[in-house]
Formats: C-alpha cells, sequence, structure tokens
C-alpha cells in the first residue's frame, strides 16, 4: 500500500515527465478492463509476442555488448549490471544464475539494484533518483570493467551516475533500455534500445520492457559464457552440482555428450572428483586425469572442445 506520494510536502522534488513509448497509451488495450478474462489474457499475450521481434532487431547491439564483455573479462575486468526496480531485479537474477549455471560469480558479473540489496524483495522506489549512489557503485573499479545500464525509460539517475563514472574511469559503457530516444544512449558506448512499445498497461514496464530485458540479459551473459568456453557443444560443462538432481544432470550430461553407459560415466566422475570438464575430455579422447587437466589448464585454451583439439 503507498503511503507517501510524496506530494505536498515541504522541498518535494516536483515531478518529472518522462518521454518514451513506454509511458505511452497502448490503443490495443483501452478495454483490458472490461473484456472478459480470456481476452484480456490474450491481450496481454499477444503485447508479449511483440517483444521478441524487437530484441531481434537489436541483434547487432547485442553481438557488440557480448564482444566488449568477452574482452574485458579476458583483461581481468568484470560485467556491472545497473538498475533499479524491475530493471535492477533483472539484473540480479541473471547474475545470481551464472553460478549454478557455468560456475561463475561476482568475479565476472556482478548485479547493483538502486536502494541495495534490499530493493531486490521490497521496492525502494526513490533510490532511482540518486545519481550520486550509482557514481558510487564505481569506486574500486578497473578501467577494464563493463557497466551495463539497465532502465526502460533510459533515463534513470541511478544508472545514469554509474554511466558516467565508467566514462570517466576509461571503463566501456553499453545502455539497454526500451526508449529508442533514451537520454541515457550518448552515454553508452553501446546502446541497445529494444522499441517494446507501449505497454499493455500504461507505463508498467515490468511487462514488455521487462521481458525485453530478461532476453537480452540471459543472451548477452550466455553468449560470453559460451565465448568463454564454459560450454561444449551446447552442453553445461561447469554446473555446480549442489543437489541430487544437478548432480544426475551431470551424469546424463556425459552420457549425452560422450555416449557412453551410465556406468562408465558415473565412475569417470567419481575418477576426477565430480569435474565434468575434465570427466568428459578422458572419456572423449581416452586420456588419464593428469593429461586431461593439463589440457585444459595449458595457455590459449578456452575450454573443453580446445582441450580435445590439443590432444587430438
Amino acid at each position: 500500500m503507498i503511503t507517501d506520494t510524496g506530494y505536498g510536502r515541504a522541498g518535494s522534488v516536483p515531478p518529472v515527465r518522462v518521454s518514451s513509448p513506454t509511458e505511452e497509451r497502448n490503443p490495443r488495450t483501452r478495454d483490458i478492463d472490461i473484456v472478459p478474462t480470456a481476452e484480456l489474457v490474450a491481450m496481454i499475450s499477444d503485447e508479449d509476442a511483440r517483444v521478441v521481434d524487437a530484441v531481434r532487431a537489436q541483434h547487432p547491439q547485442i553481438v557488440a555488448a557480448v564482444d566488449v564483455a568477452v574482452d574485458a573479462i579476458l583483461a581481468g575486468g568484470r560485467v556491472h549490471y545497473v538498475g533499479s526496480g524491475t530493471s535492477g531485479r533483472m539484473a540480479f537474477m541473471d547474475a545470481a544464475e551464472l553460478l549454478p549455471t557455468f560456475g561463475v560469480g561476482e568475479e565476472m558479473f556482478v548485479a547493483h539494484i538502486a536502494g541495495g540489496p534490499g530493493a531486490f524483495a521490497r521496492a525502494v522506489e526513490g533510490a532511482e533518483d540518486d545519481a550520486e549512489a550509482g557514481r558510487a557503485l564505481l569506486d574500486g573499479a578497473s578501467p577494464h570493467d563493463v557497466v551495463v545500464g539497465i532502465a526502460a525509460s533510459g533515463r534513470t539517475p541511478y544508472v545514469r551516475g554509474a554511466l558516467e563514472a565508467a566514462r570517466e574511469l576509461g571503463a566501456s559503457t553499453v545502455l539497454l533500455a526500451s526508449n529508442p530516444l533514451a537520454p541515457l544512449a550518448p552515454l553508452a558506448d553501446v546502446p541497445i534500445l529494444v522499441d517494446t512499445g507501449a505497454e499493455a498497461i500504461t507505463g508498467s514496464t515490468r511487462m514488455k520492457a521487462g521481458t525485453a530485458q530478461k532476453l537480452v540479459l540471459n543472451t548477452i551473459s550466455t553468449a560470453v559464457m559460451v565465448r568463454l568456453g564454459k560450454t561444449y557443444s551446447n552442453f553445461m560443462v561447469e554446473v555446480v552440482a549442489t543437489n541430487e538432481k544437478l548432480r544426475g544432470r551431470l551424469v546424463r550430461l556425459l552420457e549425452q555428450a560422450t555416449g557412453h553407459p551410465t556406468e562408465a560415466c558415473e565412475k569417470a566422475l567419481r575418477d576426477v572428483g565430480g569435474d565434468l570438464r575434465v570427466a568428459l575430455v578422458t572419456l572423449l579422447v581416452g586420456v588419464d586425469e593428469a593429461a586431461a587437466r593439463a589440457a585444459l589448464a595449458a595457455p590459449g585454451v578456452r575450454g573443453v572442445r580446445a582441450a580435445l583439439d590439443r590432444l587430438r
């Protein structure tokens, strides 16, 4: 429940009118509050379906962002996701899921949300206006880092502060917005401006804009992991097996990737202490654990496929 709108107080900040397609009224959903539920749901789904093509139109920019991020990580830098509200929550979810999926944590991807981690579960709406807090995120950052600002309207002060600080530092910058005329675009080396248009519910950027953010961030982080050798073919090979389901997945991945029976795959995993990459190399090439580890650790080798090429 809203208890404080910010109006009527001495010294209150005047409201800002945001110019963005996400704030416009959608002519296709004007009757959303009076149509039957089946039609209401169809309206929302029809709007969501428009997001995929809008993201696809930004593929060249997404490719550029992936390449920038890969170069940064290889140079010892990190990728910083910066957003507020829904944008910050999408950032947190994407970064958090990289650890169990690819064995990658904050040494490569770190997410920042306006208002701090507590804002993930409970909105701290005013925090998005704090540009200085955004600037402070880059204290101790490296010129090799990349800052990915995420703002549906492309104007959020918190994101602006982080992008400005990154540019002053010499770090690379990316902006992900749903506004083709995003005010922050000039601060981005790579602007990804996904034109998702008006929301089904006017201004509710948790909907199409949020979906676009989810798609783009998943694409960027997944493509970066592939380029860094965190997969073999389309298999995850650095899964952190923290439960029974994931331990079973390791065995199944080995079966699918090598064609060996379950018993052989289980034994290979046990023999190498559960390291899926090493088990893969031993089974695919027929070398022992020491040779497999040496190939994977060799200079210039990035992932299982490169290690296999070295041994064959």
